[in-house]
């Protein structure tokens, strides 16, 4: 095993770690019996800045996290498939 392979391997390991404890500190998105009375739709302050509120940058760091094991993973595939050539 090279060392790029470690180092990748290191990077998914602590990637899928944030994405563990970023995805336990985010609120749960069910209403429950609230949407069902009410629709569902709550009109408020934070609807209009919701791309600001701690959810929004906890989703975005998600994705970003997501997004860089998915390339993370296919890299160290092709790494590993041209070292057995």
């Amino acid at each position: 095993m090279g060392t790029l392979e470690i180092v990748a391997g290191a990077v998914l390991i602590l990637c899928s770690i944030i994405i563990i404890l970023v995805v336990l500190a985010q609120d749960s998105k069910d209403d429950g019996l609230t949407s069902a009375i009410g629709g569902g739709y709550n009109e408020s302050f934070y609807e209009g800045n919701k791309s600001r509120t701690k959810d929004a940058k906890l989703s975005r760091f998600t994705k970003i996290a997501a997004t860089l094991i998915f390339i993370v993973t296919l890299a160290l595939n092709v790494i590993a498939n041209l070292s057995l050539e």
